[in-house]
């Protein structure tokens, strides 16, 4: 019975004295340029706690302990869009935006028949417009990343006005908010350790809510490596990221309004219509599983 009641207390299940259901946690693993999250389909009803969902994801993002992946991605009913986002990191703290998970949870809602090819997903940033298609049998969404915020207060970021080419740990830094905050510097060479450089960046107090950290070098296309607060290390692609450092690229001129921004894992389009930006790009469904009991047991004494 103290075996229920703790499986109890995570999900907030009533117990009879004959059952207890769910006896295991359906999710799906996807990924969108290699930016990997557990997605866990709240639509029918709440299945993990909200008192719980932060340490729920902190212990199934664990490599090797756990499922594993860049953050656990909830789909949920909204009040005011046809979708809920909301997304929990390895560290427990909630993001407002991702632009990879958008994706991943965009394709994961239209094969299931909750859209079409055209709707609204609503995330801590707003109501983000989203179409999706398939280009050569292969899955990819269009998502409205709404204009770009370049303001210290809305970043946010310590001072005021613009932040423009700010020494910050040694690097000079553009920073912009595309749904989350953004650190951006520019750099000849991508090959160094990130890990080095990126924490202090990321940490720094001028960025009161944190930053994600962004290297970009400028060519044809744009080439980028990301530090992801929450993640607290590099993650293979990040959407917002992109965004991000074609936004500060045109804004300086060094590109046009449709650029190709290439992660790590893979390649995604931005492109600016006026004040607007848009990224393209694909996501992939890796597979659907279940979390048993004795799994949801072993979280207990962690949840």
């Amino acid at each position: 019975m103290v075996y229920k009641m703790k499986l109890a207390e995570i999900s907030e299940i009533e117990l009879d004295d004959d059952t207890f259901r769910p006896h295991s946690l359906a999710f799906t693993k996807l990924h969108g340029n290699g930016n990997d999250f557990i997605l866990i389909d709240e639509i029918a009803q709440e299945l993990v706690a909200e008192t719980t969902k932060s340490r729920f994801a902190v212990a199934c993002c664990r490599r090797s302990f756990g499922i594993g992946a860049d953050g656990v991605l909830f789909l949920v009913n909204s009040p005011r869009a046809d979708l809920g986002m909301r997304l929990f990191q390895p560290d427990g703290s909630e993001a407002e935006m991702c632009g990879n998970g958008i994706r991943c949870l965009a394709k994961y809602a239209w094969e299931t028949g909750y859209v079409g090819q055209s709707f609204e997903v609503e995330t801590l940033a707003g109501i983000i417009p989203v179409q999706v298609r398939e280009m050569d049998s292969n899955f990819w969404a269009r998502v409205d990343m709404g204009a770009p915020k370049f303001d210290r207060n809305d970043i946010p970021a310590c001072g005021r006005g613009e932040f423009v080419n700010e020494e910050v740990e040694g690097n000079l830094v553009m920073a912009v908010n595309t749904g989350v905050p953004h650190a951006v510097i520019f750099v000849e060479d991508l090959d160094f350790d990130i890990q080095e450089i990126a924490p202090r960046i990321r940490n720094s107090s001028i960025f009161p809510e944190g930053a994600n950290v962004n290297f970009v070098k400028l060519g044809k296309s744009l080439k980028i490596r990301t530090y992801e607060r929450g993640v607290e290390g590099e993650t293979f692609s990040c959407g917002t990221g992109a965004v991000a450092s074609a936004s500060i690229a045109r804004r300086l001129g060094e590109t046009a309004d449709e650029v190709l921004v290439e992660t790590k894992g893979g390649p995604l389009i931005i492109t600016f219509e006026g004040d607007k930006a848009f990224m393209e790009g694909p996501a992939v469904t890796v597979y659907s599983g279940e979390l048993n009991e004795e799994y949801w047991w072993s979280l207990s004494g962690e949840l």
